[in-house]
């Protein structure tokens, strides 16, 4: 049995490519895995708080030394890193909005990157302590950015790659629905990257 984060971040509600990406990912997850269980987070809705540098020097003190103020402060980016560690399979829908990903989504990462909680430090550099995670994203985007001109401006898979590595996830695979905005491709953009998920 898998436990499954699906994790959203469209502004677009039901309407979103990304989430409707997103859902079929899960689909086929449940397909391979029928016993698994799903935990949904729309990022948006959350209304994450952005850090500021009370909660940031919060990140640092030892729990059993908080006050209950700063663990109020905390109480989103706790239960955000319970979410991640609980998950087995991790979907991040992810929209390409101005070339890269939503602010919730950014938020939600400046909260769950917690030194000493989901990386460390070695004699070698930081070191991801959230293994054994696999980690579907759901892109979506008007224009074509996996090929062509358009690629140099994605800075939503390389920027995922490179943060879930850093916490540990390496495992990392990326389909697209792109072309959304494209005439001659955006009639079948979404059928081509529903077609397109495999689940390892």
């Amino acid at each position: 049995m898998k436990h499954i984060l699906h994790l959203k971040s469209s502004l677009q509600g039901a309407a979103s490519s990304s989430i409707k990406l997103g859902h079929a990912i899960v689909e086929k997850i449940k397909e391979k895995y029928p016993d698994s269980t799903l935990e949904e987070v729309d990022l948006v809705a959350t209304e994450i708080p952005h850090l500021n540098p009370a909660v940031l020097r919060t990140f640092f003190i030892p729990g059993d030394q908080l006050t209950e103020e700063e663990k109020e402060s905390i109480r989103f980016s706790d239960e955000a890193v319970k979410q991640l560690f609980a998950a087995d399979i991790i979907v991040i829908g992810a929209p390409l909005y101005n070339y890269t990903i939503h602010t919730s989504l950014k938020a939600w990462i400046d909260h769950v990157t917690r030194a000493g909680v989901t990386f460390g430090y070695s004699a070698t550099g930081p070191v991801g302590m959230v293994i054994g995670k696999k980690v579907y994203v759901a892109m979506s985007s008007g224009g074509i950015y996996s090929e062509g001109p358009g690629k140099a401006n994605d800075f939503v898979a390389p920027y995922l790659k490179a943060f879930l590595a850093a916490l540990g996830m390496t495992d990392v695979t990326v389909f697209r629905a792109e072309g959304l905005k494209v005439a001659g491709v955006m009639e079948y953009a979404m059928e081509k990257a529903i077609e397109s998920v495999e689940i390892d």
